[in-house]
């Protein structure tokens, strides 16, 4: 009827029938014991999933607390201390990146590379802008692999591997950032380097903020080659670049031509009153 329930199929079986087949399943079988297998094996693969999503979430954590230190370079009396604070910290995030390394071993990383992405596009972003920092350069991916390139000296951090290779550990481990992460990281870099520019222009130096404006517009260059041909994130972190550049451009044209008449405790007010503008007008259009 209309109003009534329809029958699954397996409801025209009696149900002592079904208890009956149910109970006559053998779990020594051959099919049963494979199907044990595949669930112990997609089980290990789930905790190795979850296991990586954490160690990345630490990744990312520090690896911002680095940018978050780096930043205080303009204003810090003692900036070699802060380029030395800087390193030790950059050394404890690629000691969890060796356990990333350690994990895959024996695995495809594409198969985990969502787990690990948002760490690793982290870590180059703070390891870039202090490489920035150091030489006003942009750090290849290849300088950046090369430092992921770890020793068996710290035994400790094995302990918690649970893979089936645990074993059979290789005296190296070694993990390289994809393209795409670094791609991404360095897009992101340009946000950092933004707000660089204002903190120098506030502690008064004025050849800062020009040096990041052609370093940005190159990058920007960089990036247009790429175009819609590439990965989707990084054509949307184009626009992000876009403003960043737009925001230094507009310090340094501020500079340029009323650096002159308005005094230098004044020009950071100035130039995060006219990046405030900048971001109503991006946000209108």
């Amino acid at each position: 009827g209309s109003g009534g329930f329809r029958k699954r199929k397996h409801d025209n079986f009696p149900h002592g029938q079904r208890r009956e087949e149910k109970e006559n399943v053998n779990p020594s079988s051959a099919l049963m014991m494979s199907f044990k297998s595949f669930q112990l094996e997609l089980d290990t693969r789930h905790d190795k999933y979850e296991r990586l999503v954490k160690v990345s979430r630490d990744i990312t954590i520090e690896s911002k607390r680095t940018i978050f230190l780096l930043h205080r370079f303009t204003s810090a009396p003692n900036k070699e201390e802060i380029l030395n604070e800087s390193e030790v910290k950059l050394d404890a995030v690629r000691r969890k990146i060796k356990q990333v390394a350690q994990e895959l071993v024996g695995e495809d990383m594409y198969q985990f590379h969502r787990a690990i992405s948002p760490g690793l596009q982290e870590y180059v972003e703070a390891v870039s802008f202090q490489y920035f920092i150091k030489t006003r350069s942009l750090i290849s991916v290849e300088e950046i692999n090369k430092q992921l390139i770890f020793t068996a000296e710290d035994r400790e951090e094995t302990t918690n591997m649970t893979s089936s290779s645990h074993d059979k550990q290789p005296h190296t481990w070694s993990l390289k950032v994809t393209p795409v992460d670094y791609l991404l990281g360095v897009a992101d870099l340009t946000g950092e380097l933004m707000r660089l520019c204002i903190s120098s222009v506030g502690n008064g130096d004025i050849d800062t903020p020009f040096e990041l404006s052609q370093f940005l517009r190159q990058i920007y260059d960089g990036f247009t080659f790429i175009g819609n041909t590439g990965p989707y994130e990084v054509s949307k972190k184009l626009y992000t670049l876009k403003q960043s550049l737009a925001k230094v451009e507009n310090a340094c044209y501020t500079l340029k031509v009323r650096g002159s008449e308005i005094p230098k405790h004044m020009l950071a007010d100035v130039f995060s009153s006219k990046t405030d503008l900048i971001d109503q007008e991006e946000s209108l259009s």
